[in-house]
């Protein structure tokens, strides 16, 4: 196998077994572990030699033409092995349902999957509480709840829990729902989406007022203005994201089994909705894999996508799902979501932009393709296994389809981990980038260069190192005269490509896939709220099933937490320190210096160490120096830099009159400034909490990788890490 340093890494910190914190599988043992267990399920159907079959997932995943969804790669033939990634749970207006939802969510995230909420069933905020006499809190609170329970829950010590939230728009407490995420340390472990009906767009389309309606007796209880509510919702997107927009009555009209039940909610990336108690099992085709003399190979693709049906189809049988309700609804609808990952590969690979009309006709072809193909093989997995049991009533029964062993079988999903693990570009979103810095041992810092740009550079001569940094500074490649015209257009970056070209691929995909389409439509920082409001109207007319924003630092704005009543504010030009305390308590400590002494004070308030001054004895030394380093230190510290990393920055400076004078332990004034903050705190951010937890207070995609310092990219509704495969979603 032929694994890039960054797919070890992933691999290693989320994938492979490990001992005692020592990893003791090899990625073929992962894959070998993987392809046994999902075959096992072929002894349920009467075939005897699973071997076979095993060998063939094994190479389906090896060669890296399909992965798994990660709670498959994860589980699959160990303890847990639960292996669906995505969950939707009922909440109906109750207290035993709430705390009921709370308690099932938790087990859920727990084995490592994510769960979908509808709060679209609870009684709005104020209204009357028959059997208390009291009044209801209404959705949003309750959604702080199931936050709070979230937090407290590591998913099989590999993922943190994620959820999503839904609310109808016509629900009384919408104006609060949309602005609960305005403060983004609230709600951190939600995604948060408004179901819009059409009833709603038309209003907006047309300036009208809509009804609202108390879901507890039914009734329109008022009116809003949908323009105004639509501009809030597009005021909300421009801000930080949230929330995302679900298209509700275009879910429902894609509902294979409507005679089962209604589509609420989706999973917490918006691409499964999901009826409650519903699972889906998901995985990738790597559509840059089957590019034979410049276009998809079609014939082999094909083999592919039906195998990936049958290991999807063995999936269902061979996870053991967190609640019976779950196991009983999954089985009688047996639904799997085969996706794509590589996209944006597969189009360099063909010289196709990404935005471009060509793009969006190759990506109808390529998903038509899977979708046509899927069907046929899960209609041949009927004939040898039966259809799935809810298949009579169901809308292709109603069409006079052939009997399917699988209500679904397309789904394009998030590939944040996976993608890196195959070396390619995540889902059918464009290039994060052509060339980024990557952070190595001791603080170096590493191009990463696309592999097939470095490939065109050489080979058409113009390849610098000193290109790729200017690549990797400026983000793009567009408008650098050292770059041929054509290589500009084809090697284009999300932020290269207007709104409209992000919004027609989605369109393209959703076309021919049975679920939704996970995917963001990215923004500059200059972008306008109308340029917001025009992609949610073309997602509605191109009939997309949902649709997410986010513009460049659009969360720099957020209030970091730092301790008690302590805050940090990030501004659009940069970080605010937080104002010397009036009173601080420290020591002072004199060193000897190359020049003489330096006396050194470190001084902290309630929150932690605050400032550091420093004076020269009568010897004299290099007074305004030692002043600028620890003035530039203190204000380090009161911006949130770490000690440890202040700390790193400034020991083993060198300085000639400190090595060559006898008895000195230090190498420099800044080395010995260093010693006395060590001696200080080493412990603890200059906020007073533990530096692991003051990284994961920042982790938004403005900032690093909490986990690993890397860079973040936002995209398909999550921030994913591209080094170590971190992701807010889970």
């Amino acid at each position: 196998m032929d694994l890039s340093a960054n797919a070890r890494t992933v691999l290693e910190k989320r994938y492979l077994i490990k001992e005692n914190d020592k990893v003791i599988e090899q990625p073929e043992d992962l894959f070998r572990r993987v392809a046994a267990n999902i075959a096992e399920a072929e002894t349920l159907y009467g075939n005897d030699n699973p071997e076979a079959v095993a060998e063939e997932f094994y190479q389906l995943m090896v060669s890296m033409d399909f992965l798994p969804n990660s709670p498959t790669l994860m589980n699959a033939g160990r303890e847990l092995q639960q292996l669906a990634a995505c969950f939707v749970l009922p909440v109906e207006d109750s207290m035993e349902s709430i705390f009921d939802s709370i308690k099932n969510s938790a087990l859920i995230h727990k084995s490592g999957g994510g769960t979908g909420f509808s709060f679209s069933r609870l009684r709005p905020h104020n209204d009357r509480v028959k059997s208390t006499g009291g009044v209801a809190s209404g959705p949003v609170s309750f959604m702080k709840v199931f936050n709070a329970a979230t937090e407290a829950v590591k998913q099989g010590g590999t993922r943190r829990g994620a959820n999503m939230g839904i609310l109808r728009v016509d629900h009384p407490d919408i104006l609060s729902f949309i602005t609960a995420k305005e403060d983004n340390s609230e709600l951190t472990n939600f995604n948060i989406s408004v179901a819009v009906t059409q009833e709603f767009m038309a209003a907006v389309g047309q300036g009208k007022d809509y009804p609202l309606l108390n879901p507890r007796t039914g009734e329109v209880v008022a009116t809003l203005s949908a323009k105004m509510v639509f501009e809030k919702l597009v005021d909300s997107a421009w801000r930080n994201g949230e929330p995302g927009i679900l298209f509700i009555d275009y879910v429902n009209a894609d509902n294979p089994t409507p005679h089962i039940g209604e589509m609420e909610s989706t999973n917490p990336c918006g691409e499964q909705p999901l009826l409650p108690y519903e699972a889906c099992n998901l995985g990738s085709l790597n559509v840059a894999n089957f590019i034979l003399d410049g276009d998809i190979d079609y014939s082999r693709l094909g083999r592919v996508v039906k195998t990936a049906v049958h290991f999807l189809d063995n999936v269902i049988d061979m996870s053991d799902y967190p609640l019976p309700e779950i196991t009983e609804m999954v089985k009688n609808n047996r639904k799997i979501g085969l996706g794509v990952m590589g996209f944006a590969d597969a189009l360099l690979a063909m010289g196709i932009a990404y935005d471009s009309s060509e793009a969006v006709e190759k990506a109808k072809e390529i998903m038509s393709f899977i979708q046509h193909t899927s069907k046929e093989a899960s209609a041949a997995l009927a004939e040898k296994r039966g259809a799935y049991p809810n298949f009579t009533g169901s809308r292709d029964h109603q069409q006079g389809g052939p009997p399917l062993r699988n209500a679904t079988t397309t789904t394009i999903a998030p590939t944040g981990t996976i993608s890196i693990i195959a070396g390619v570009s995540s889902g059918i979103e464009p290039l994060f980038a052509v060339c980024y810095h990557r952070n190595v041992l001791d603080n170096d810092r590493l191009v990463e260069t696309h592999p097939r740009f470095e490939e065109s550079a050489c080979q058409q001569g113009f390849y610098s190192q000193e290109l790729m940094e200017k690549v990797a500074r400026l983000g793009t490649v567009r408008g650098l005269p050292e770059v041929p015209e054509d290589i500009q257009n084809i090697f284009v970056t999300a932020h290269d490509i207007a709104p409209q070209w992000h919004v027609q691929i989605q369109a393209a995909f959703q076309q021919h896939t049975d679920n939704a389409v996970s995917k963001t439509v990215n923004l500059h920082h200059d972008a306008s709220r109308e340029d917001v409001a025009r992609v949610f109207m073309l997602a509605h007319q191109l009939k997309c099933k949902g649709v997410t924003v986010y513009r460049d630092g659009s969360r720099d704005g957020q209030v970091l937490t730092l301790g008690e009543d302590k805050q940090l504010q990030v501004t659009e030009q940069g970080i605010v320190p937080r104002p010397r305390p009036e009173v601080t308590t420290g020591r002072t400590e004199k060193i000897k210096i190359g020049c003489g002494n330096l006396y050194i004070s470190v001084n902290s308030d309630e929150i932690g160490i605050c400032e550091v001054f420093t004076n020269t004895g009568r010897e004299g030394g290099c007074a305004s120096q030692s002043e600028a380093t620890s003035r530039l230190v203190s204000i380090a510290l009161r911006s949130g830099i770490s000690v440890e990393s202040i700390v790193e920055q400034l020991r083993g400076i060198r300085c000639p009159a400190c090595i060559r004078r006898p008895g000195i332990k230090v190498t420099s004034c800044p080395d010995a400034i260093a010693r006395a903050i060590k001696k200080n705190g080493s412990q603890v951010s200059s906020a007073g909490i533990p530096l692991q937890q003051f990284a994961t207070a920042g982790s938004t995609p403005d900032a690093g990788c909490p986990e690993c310092g890397q860079p973040v990219k936002f995209e398909s509704g999550c921030a994913i890490c591209l080094s170590c495969g971190f992701s807010r979603c889970g």
